[in-house]
């Protein structure tokens, strides 16, 4: 089976996501999910109680998509493979989300200085009678950070729209001695994995 309409719908806000598909020729159109606090989130990140990293992050994945699937049969918009994703950061079974402030961004920092931990993305993908799931691990460890080191990287925008307090392709890169697994699902989406779903939807790379 190939996709006539080579496009896909993209159900995610990270620039990230955006240039890794851009990257390997992947078209695609923004399903932004709302995440406004004040009008209440279309999908929940909120852990559940109980809930593994690895079950929380490949729920949120599948939820992601499931409600753009929704949307799109409510809006009556052209069916094509919906790929949605989450990315999250754990270390001592513990999931570190985004931070909120410098404070914030600052501890999740020095827990993982000089340490070793895990980005877990989940990649889910709907189109028709498909619904396939993949979700990457990857070991990173950190360099030991000094107090000063931490600061400096505080006073960036770096750590704030990203889990764990830190990006890979950004400025972080300075603080990586060593990385198991996959880079750009450290960065949000492992194009390996996501092509063998975008595959399997019908989609002709390379």
């Amino acid at each position: 089976m190939k996709l006539l309409d080579k496009k896909i719908y993209l159900a995610s806000k990270s620039p990230r996501r955006r240039e890794l598909l851009r990257q390997v020729g992947v078209e695609f159109e923004l399903l932004s999910l709302r995440s406004d606090p004040a009008r209440g989130a279309d999908v929940s990140e909120d852990e559940r109680p109980g809930e593994s990293p690895l079950d929380y992050v490949a729920r949120v994945a599948r939820e992601k998509g499931a409600f753009a699937l929704n949307v799109l049969h409510l809006r009556r918009q052209p069916l094509r493979p919906v790929l949605s994703a989450d990315t999250t950061v754990t270390i001592d079974g513990e999931i570190l989300g985004k931070p909120a402030d410098r404070d914030e961004a600052a501890a999740m920092l020095e827990r993982l200085s000089g340490r070793t931990h895990q980005v877990l993305t989940s990649v889910a993908l709907h189109h028709k009678d498909i619904a396939e799931q993949v979700t990457q691990v990857s070991n990173v460890r950190f360099a030991t950070l000094s107090p000063a080191t931490i600061k400096a990287y505080c006073a960036t925008p770096e750590p704030y729209d990203k889990a764990g307090a830190y990006g890979i392709q950004g400025l972080a890169a300075l603080f990586i001695e060593h990385i198991e697994g996959s880079h750009s699902g450290i960065m949000g989406l492992p194009v390996f994995e996501t092509a063998q779903l975008l595959r399997k939807a019908g989609l002709q790379l390379l």
